[in-house]
C-alpha cells in the first residue's frame, strides 16, 4: 500500500512540474530571438475551398538545416469571450463520395496509463489510408490503430490534449480548457517529418513509439530518419511542443506542415498570418490566402475574429528553428 501511494505522489509531483515549466520562448510574446535561430522557407499552397470538412490550408515548411524547433497550440485571442461554442461538423457543398476508403472492424482500446496520463487508440470502420502503422509503448506493440489519443488529468478530470493519426502522420494539439469552458474544439493538424503528397500532404510512417519515463513520442519514417515530439509545457493558455529531427532524412521534402480548412473570414479555422522575419523591425500580417510565402524565423496562423467552425479551436504558432538539439 506504501508502494502504491508513493508511485500516486510521485506521479502527481511530476504532473505539477509538466504544468509548471516556463516557456523558453513563446511566438507573439516579449523576448529577445534566439541568436542562433534559422529562417526556414513557407510555402503556401492553400487553395479555394467550398466544403468546411476539408483541408484546403496547406503551409509547408522547409530548410536543409533545421533539426528542432517549437509548435504551439495556443488559446485564440477571443477565448474569453465564448459563451457557448461551435464544434458540430458541417457538410454543406461537402461531396465526399470520391474519397478512398479501407474498412476495418471498429475497436477501441487504452493500452497505457498511469493515474495522471494514458494513451487510448481507436480503430474506425472506415479510414482514407490503411492502418498499417504499429504503435509501440515498451514491449507492448498495437497494430492497426487509426488514431491514438494522449489524456491527461487536470483538476480531477480527464482532458483530452494531442491527437495522431497513424496512417498519415497527422497530429492534433489543444490546451487545457480555460475555466469558464468545460472543452475545446481541435482545429488545425500538424504534420513533422519529410513531408510528401499522396492524394494530400502526409509523413509516411515506419513506427510511433512512446517512453513512459519521459513522455516522449518518436516517429520513424518510412523515407529514412526519425523525429520526436515532447510536450514542454501545458496550461490552460498555450500547450508547447519541442520536436526535434534526426538520422538521414530524405532531402528536398518539407520537415514540418500546417494544414486546416478556410471559407469565408467567419468560417475558417485557420484565417490569418502572422510572421518574422531575421532581420524585420516588427511582424508582417496578412489573410491567409493571400499570404505569398517566403523565408520566416516566426509563424503564427489563427483567428481574430469568431468562426461559426470550431470555435474554440487553438491558434498555431513555430519558432525557435535551430540547427542544433531543443533546449531542455
Amino acid at each position: 500500500m506504501r508502494s502504491c501511494r508513493t508511485a500516486l505522489l510521485l506521479a502527481r509531483a511530476s504532473l505539477r512540474l509538466l504544468l509548471l515549466l516556463p516557456l523558453q520562448a513563446s511566438a507573439l510574446a516579449a523576448g529577445d530571438p534566439p541568436a542562433d535561430e534559422l529562417a526556414v522557407a513557407v510555402a503556401n499552397n492553400s487553395r479555394p475551398e467550398l466544403c468546411t470538412e476539408k483541408d484546403n490550408i496547406d503551409l509547408e515548411l522547409s530548410s536543409p538545416e533545421v533539426r528542432s524547433f517549437q509548435i504551439q497550440a495556443v488559446h485564440p485571442a477571443y477565448i474569453g469571450t465564448i459563451v457557448a461554442d461551435r464544434r458540430q461538423p458541417d457538410f454543406t457543398s461537402c461531396d465526399m463520395s470520391q474519397d478512398p476508403a479501407y474498412f476495418a472492424n471498429a475497436k477501441r482500446v487504452t493500452f497505457w496509463e498511469t493515474p495522471d496520463f494514458w494513451l487510448i487508440g481507436y480503430t474506425f470502420p472506415s479510414f482514407w489510408r490503411p492502418n498499417t502503422v504499429p504503435f509501440r509503448v515498451g514491449s507492448r506493440v498495437e497494430q492497426g490503430l487509426d488514431l491514438v489519443q494522449f489524456w491527461m488529468r487536470y483538476q480531477e478530470r480527464g482532458e483530452e490534449v494531442l491527437v495522431v493519426y497513424p496512417p498519415d502522420g497527422d497530429w492534433r494539439a489543444r490546451p487545457l480548457p480555460p475555466p469558464h469552458l468545460r472543452w475545446t474544439a481541435y482545429g488545425a493538424s500538424f504534420l513533422v517529418g519529410p513531408v510528401e503528397m499522396q492524394g494530400r500532404p502526409i509523413v509516411a510512417l515506419k513506427e510511433i513509439a512512446f517512453d513512459p519515463d519521459t513522455h516522449m513520442f518518436t516517429m520513424t519514417f518510412a523515407r529514412g530518419g526519425s523525429a520526436t515530439l515532447r510536450i514542454a509545457t501545458i496550461d490552460q493558455d498555450r500547450m508547447v511542443i519541442e520536436a526535434a529531427l534526426s538520422g538521414d532524412l530524405p532531402p528536398g521534402l518539407p520537415f514540418a506542415a500546417l494544414r486546416s480548412m478556410y471559407t469565408t473570414e467567419f468560417n475558417a479555422d485557420i484565417a490569418r498570418l502572422a510572421w518574422r522575419t531575421k532581420d524585420g523591425a516588427g511582424w508582417g500580417e496578412a489573410p491567409v490566402m493571400t499570404f505569398p510565402g517566403g523565408p520566416v524565423t516566426e509563424l503564427w496562423a489563427g483567428r481574430m475574429l469568431p468562426s461559426r467552425h470550431n470555435l474554440s479551436a487553438p491558434d498555431m504558432a513555430f519558432s525557435l528553428f535551430s540547427a542544433a538539439a531543443p533546449r531542455r
